[in-house]
């Protein structure tokens, strides 16, 4: 079978070191006559938004499969395993816990330290009640409060269980995809909606981690931010200047209010309309200091001057993963060396990292050796940035399991572990087997 290998010295083979694997609640749980609904499962029932006319209704059925989904986490041998909170799980319209939800979490949560497992929740990964998206969503500041609410109500619940909290993942889908965009929930569009949905997801992340830093001050807490590294097309001006707009745009607005309590400078040349609604003392609440910073990195995108706009988007280069995104390990280091550079960062976390390949299940295997191959790739330049002075405490492997993937429904597969959806069988993929074998091999 094909393994994964690091050189012998690799930080990455220290037992300080953690390897762990993730998944997101709306995408694997399913049980959701027991949560209230929320964007994602109106977004599902609309016409034409998900490819292949599906829903996270049952998805996984994790929230039925748990226990044993977690003897297959532990029987991987990793050492985290970070899950996230479905907010309508466990708050009720009125604001207060619901016990059934909080009781399904913590279940969740104790049987991981049984085992010995470090469980880092991330609070928000897109599955915003659908009552509080009625009253504007993340367009509404009034969001902000409802989601510091439930952080603060949810970690003093869960007390000390919780070894990393992580407020959001990744504000760029939730506000550029979501209410700029249009391709994911609540499939908004519009650039006066993106700016000042970005605005108030990254004040309720500010608002969140003053909770945290209050209800769980032993966790390590931070934010989880996805990366796209932004290259031009050629070395003209104009391509360079437009690639530098798009970066501040896509990356760095929402990397720099975290980590310095401002816009990027672009701010100034975006319409007023497009700007977001920016309050006294809102920079400083975003701008709260983080134990550690997860960084989300599938692919890189390039990009030219434009006629008509900031800058325009290239289709991606081959070779392409099967959700049509390049491989280009090369990106993951040089992204960490420049946010080395341009910041001064805490410790880094890869908290997402993995590809969408076209898996066979044959006699009970699926010998996914590409996805084996992109791990490696982008391993070695995880320990190719570490070597040029990053400082990396872990990494992820996304995901645990195929699973409901978000607007492509269950059409892409970016499990280690192979789901299927009729039987909800799980089988370890050559990944898994491989990863695993990394893992214990320390």
């Amino acid at each position: 079978m094909k393994q994964l290998s690091l050189p012998a010295n690799s930080p990455l083979l220290s037992n300080e070191f953690t390897f762990g694997v993730a998944t997101a609640s709306f995408q694997i749980e399913g049980g959701a006559d027991s949560r209230l609904p929320c964007i994602w499962d109106t977004f599902c029932a609309t016409s034409g938004k998900i490819a292949d006319n599906s829903n996270g209704l049952i998805a996984c059925d994790h929230y039925n499969n748990w226990a044993n989904d977690i003897e297959l986490i532990a029987s991987l041998g990793v050492d985290a395993y970070r899950l996230s909170v479905s907010w309508p799980r466990v708050i009720k319209a009125d604001g207060s816990l619901n016990p059934v939800g909080v009781k399904f979490y913590t279940d969740i949560l104790d049987e991981l330290a049984r085992r010995d497992i470090k469980a880092f929740v991330t609070l928000y990964h897109w599955d915003l009640p659908q009552h509080l998206e009625d009253k504007g969503g993340w367009l509404n500041r009034d969001t902000t409060f409802e989601y510091a609410n439930y952080v603060d109500l949810i970690s003093q619940a869960f007390a000390a269980r919780v070894y990393s909290y992580a407020t959001l993942n990744e504000p760029f889908c939730s506000s550029y995809l979501g209410y700029e965009i249009g391709v994911h929930a609540p499939g908004k569009v519009g650039r006066e909606f993106g700016r000042k949905a970005a605005h108030h997801l990254l004040l309720g992340h500010g608002l969140a981690m003053q909770k945290l830093a209050k209800n769980s001050p032993n966790a390590l807490n931070g934010i989880v931010l996805n990366f796209t590294p932004c290259y031009p097309v050629s070395q003209s001006e104009a391509d360079l200047k437009a690639t530098a707009f798009a970066d501040d745009y896509i990356n760095q607005w929402y990397m720099r209010p975290v980590m310095e309590g401002k816009y990027p400078d672009i701010i100034e040349q975006l319409p007023i309309e497009q700007r977001p609604d920016i309050h006294p003392g809102d920079m400083e609440i975003i701008a709260q200091p983080l134990d550690y910073l997860g960084v989300n990195f599938y692919t890189r995108l390039h990009y030219q001057a434009s006629e008509h706009d900031f800058y325009d988007e290239r289709p991606h280069q081959g070779p392409l993963t099967d959700i049509g995104w390049e491989i280009y390990p090369q990106a993951l280091t040089e992204l960490l060396v420049s946010l080395n550079e341009k910041y001064t960062l805490p410790p880094i976390y890869i908290t997402e990292n993995g590809a969408a390949m076209k898996d066979t299940i044959d006699n009970g295997e699926v010998n996914d050796v590409d996805r084996i191959s992109y791990y490696q790739q982008h391993l070695t330049a995880l320990h190719n940035a570490t070597l040029q002075g990053v400082r990396v405490d872990g990494y992820f492997a996304w995901s645990l399991m195929d699973n409901f993937e978000w607007a492509e429904g269950y059409l892409k597969r970016f499990g280690i572990v192979y789901v299927d959806y009729h039987t909800q069988q799980r089988t370890v993929k050559a990944s898994g087997h491989a990863y695993s074998n990394l893992i214990t091999s320390r």
